[in-house]
């Protein structure tokens, strides 16, 4: 009796704190990406790693954009980005953008 009743304390404790950890979680598994923009428009924005990855991002009503720029429209093409998105949703939207300036090339000419 007392094992069951141990077992039912336990998942009602787990159903009770599992909506609390459901937000924190997605909220997780936002990802940066960080690269030079490649090119952007009024709705989405392509950013090129230089690695050989170039990840199209989507803008939406809860994209912001922060640091060196601080509105959509202020974007230009080479402006150096870290765009903040949920790794697994398709199409990627952009919920944060962050403009740094430019990391010096890892190739120094002598």
């Amino acid at each position: 009796m007392f094992k069951i009743l141990g077992r039912l304390a336990f998942v009602t404790f787990i159903a009770a704190v599992l909506p609390l950890l459901l937000p924190s979680l997605s909220y997780a598994q936002l990802r940066d990406f960080e690269g030079k923009v490649d090119s952007v428009n009024e709705k989405q924005i392509i950013v090129d790693n230089r690695k050989g990855d170039k990840l199209t991002f989507v803008k939406t009503e809860e994209t912001t954009v922060e640091g060196d720029k601080k509105a959509w429209p202020d974007l230009k093409k080479n402006d150096w980005v870290a765009v903040s998105s949920k790794m697994l949703e398709k199409p990627r939207k952009a919920y944060k953008v962050v403009v740094k300036p430019a990391p010096p090339d890892a190739a120094v000419e002598e």
